[in-house]
């Protein structure tokens, strides 16, 4: 399954894959698979994925159009 907007989010935050995967401390080529829907991405990825962006994993997912965090 591709998730769009995790590639809208890190070109928005101006990073490049290599950066974000040494936020992360992944692979570049293991984020670049999750940016392609090559690989599935894990749910603790996405988790770190939300809280690096301060969003929900159903705006990464496309599940919702808010991109505000909800507590």
């Amino acid at each position: 399954m591709k998730y769009p907007r995790i590639q809208d989010m890190r070109m928005e935050a101006s990073l490049s894959q290599k950066q974000l995967s040494e936020i992360l401390e992944i692979s570049q080529r293991s984020y670049s698979h999750y940016e392609t829907g090559t690989r599935n991405i894990p749910i603790p990825m996405l988790i770190r994925l939300a809280n690096y962006y301060n969003t929900s994993i159903d705006y990464l997912v496309g599940r919702t159009d808010n991109k505000k965090f909800h507590k």
